[in-house]
């Protein structure tokens, strides 16, 4: 069956939807108790290019199962009254990512328009993260 919907029309999509903070003004943000930076990349990609100071590492493919309070996988830290501010390399997913828990009932979600690539030309502080065993 050939695909219906592509990636560019998901994006759209997610963009109308949800809000997107410009890199800048995310860095504006470390620090800020009420937002919790959100990082959807692969550990390998930490591991590689380091992090965002203090963000919750949650792989995009667990995302759904964290969130959910049923789920037997839900982390409690994304439950608190805070604003989720997620991130991936360039935004795709991190875009995906926000409409994904917007659809799922959360209302204080965004991401970081151009992603973690975006921070670090923001002159976004990055903290190393020690390569998976």
């Amino acid at each position: 069956m050939p695909i219906t919907k592509g990636i560019k029309e998901l994006l759209a999509e997610a963009d109308a939807m949800i809000e997107t903070v410009p890199a800048t003004d995310a860095v504006q943000r470390l620090g800020d108790a009420a937002t919790l930076f959100v990082d959807l990349r692969d550990p390998r990609e930490l591991a590689r290019e380091g992090k965002i100071p203090g963000a919750f590492h949650c792989p995009r493919g667990m995302l759904e199962f964290w969130l959910d309070p049923e789920s037997p996988y839900h982390k409690p830290v994304l439950a608190e009254d805070r604003t989720l501010l997620f991130y991936c390399a360039s935004g795709w997913r991190s875009a995906l990512a926000a409409k994904t828990a917007r659809e799922m009932g959360l209302d204080r979600v965004a991401h970081i328009g151009g992603g973690f690539t975006a921070w670090r030309e923001a002159g976004g502080a990055v903290e190393a993260v020690e390569k998976p065993a």
